[in-house]
């Protein structure tokens, strides 16, 4: 089974879960590791059976699919990418805040579904470029009252340019193109960030660069 993604399902909807269930059944590559149908099975199976990624559904009876990650996470076994029927930007960020790697709507494509797992499997976050633009969108109005620990950083300009364009949705090729960069060249800027902030990927990135009022341009 070496390179078989193990992935669980938890999701209170069955027919939900059976979509789901076929389309890893039916796509080389993903075995499905387990089920359940709340929060509290979920981390508990997930908990034995350390499948590599976790599919949780936000709402669900008793302990919530949040609750359920935030005790999933506990373990770096599991990755952990949320599911919600509803686009609620306050949900995108408990979930990423809790160190979720993925949020994704349950209207994503098979394809997006599958994208989303590889991606977040592979160590990198998986949010939705507009689902991002709109979680830093929320937060504009007001600039954040205490300062991040990332703020005491010192980020050239340029990295900064990088950084509000992630955090706008923008993927490696548009940020390259708006900034008359190679690609290779906006990934080395990536990586340098990642290991000067302690953070794993560009979604964190994003929410640390918003806490830190680094998204807010001079005028």
């Amino acid at each position: 089974m070496s390179g078989v993604v193990s992935v669980f399902l938890a999701d209170d909807d069955d027919r939900f879960r059976a979509a789901y269930r076929k389309l890893f059944h039916r796509t080389e590559g993903f075995r499905v590791a387990g089920e359940a149908g709340d929060g509290e099975t979920a981390a508990r199976l997930v908990g034995a059976l350390k499948p590599a990624v976790a599919l949780l559904d936000v709402q669900m009876p008793g302990m919530s699919g949040l609750e359920a990650a935030r005790r999933i996470l506990q373990d770096a076994a599991t990755r952990v990418i949320m599911l919600t029927t509803f686009d609620l930007d306050e949900y995108v960020y408990e979930a990423l805040t809790l160190g979720a790697s993925g949020f994704l709507l349950k209207n994503a494509s098979p394809q997006e579904v599958l994208q989303a797992v590889r991606t977040v499997h592979a160590g990198h976050a998986m949010l939705a470029p507009e689902v991002t633009a709109r979680l830093i969108r929320q937060f504009a109005p007001g600039r954040p009252e205490r300062r991040h620990a990332f703020a005491g950083q010192v980020l050239s300009e340029r990295e900064v340019q990088v950084v509000r364009l992630v955090a706008r949705g923008h993927s490696n090729q548009q940020i390259a193109d708006e900034l008359f960069l190679s690609v290779e060249t906006v990934r080395t800027y990536l990586r340098r960030m990642f290991a000067k902030l302690g953070v794993n990927d560009r979604t964190h990135l994003a929410v640390l660069a918003h806490e830190a009022g680094l998204l807010y341009e001079p005028r």
